[in-house]
Parts: structure tokens; sequence; C-alpha cells
């Protein structure tokens, strides 16, 4: 069993209370608009990191993340990737990967809005977990924190950060 910290679009913004709530987790993933490479250093000297870069990632963070990160964890298929889409509005840039050999776990960023829908025509469970930066115009921050076990999903919690 892993557990899983992911947050997204911190724009640059970094809050403590990243670490406090991450504390349990084995991995930090970063659906991308990282900000500053100052948030990466300050994650991985915490956990193992894996990220995807954004729209709003300069060549720092490009060079050092990949636009689309897919790889298996406890027996289960991840994808990551910033600009995704949801269950039936996938992204054009990813919706030919997801159909063909779709993971059975996608996560992506960029719209700021927190959802976790599961695709049944795909058999996969899409994460979006809001924006945890303050930048955009979502009213509150958010991170979730989920537990993975050899292909299921459990003890999912989505994290408000109100000031």
């Amino acid at each position: 069993m892993t557990t899983i910290g992911l947050l997204s679009d911190t724009h640059g913004y970094w809050d403590g209370r990243y670490l406090k709530y991450f504390e349990p987790c084995d991995e930090i993933w970063h659906a991308g608009d990282i900000g500053s490479l100052e948030i990466i250093q300050k994650l991985e000297a915490f956990r193992p990191l894996r990220a995807v870069y954004g729209n709003i990632d300069g060549q720092d963070i490009r060079l050092r993340f990949p636009e689309i990160n897919r790889f298996t964890i406890d027996e289960t298929d991840v994808l990551i990737k910033h600009i995704g889409g949801y269950p039936g509005k996938y992204d054009p840039s990813v919706r030919n990967i997801l159909s063909t050999h779709p993971p059975r776990l996608f996560i992506s960023g960029h719209s700021h809005i927190l959802k976790v829908k599961y695709d049944s025509k795909l058999g996969l469970l899409h994460i979006n977990p809001g924006a945890a930066g303050k930048y955009g115009f979502h009213t509150v921050r958010t991170l979730v924190r989920f537990r993975i076990d050899k292909g299921n999903f459990s003890d999912l919690e989505v994290i408000e950060l109100n000031e």
C-alpha cells in the first residue's frame, strides 16, 4: 500500500502546510504549473516527487519533468498530464492515449477545479486536485491524499487550505 499526496497549480506559491498534510505520504505528485524550482526543491527534500510541467512552467522546470508522466506504482498504471480534461471531455492532446491504452489512474490539473470522477467507459479513476496556490479564480485551495493498493484506491481525502 502506498500513500500519495497530490497537488497542482501552485504557481510558485509555497505553503508550509503542504508538508504537514503530506507527512503520512510515501510520495508527492505534482500535476503541473509548479511555478518555481523552490517548490520542487522543498517537496523533493521532504518526500520522493513525481511531477509534470504545466503551461506556465519555464524551461528550468520543463528540463526536469516531462509533459506526460506514465509509470506503475503498487501494481497500478498511472498517467499524469497537466492539461488533460476529465471523463467525457478529455483534452485532444491526451484523448488518443487514454482511449487506446487507458491507465488505471489519470491525474490532471490546469482547471483549478477539484474533481474526482470514475470513467466507467475506460475503467479509470480521474483525479484533479484543484489548485494549491493562490493564483487563479478558485476561492479554496486544495490538496488530495489517497492510498493505492494493487490497483485499488482508498481513503481519499480532500484537504482545504483555508487562510
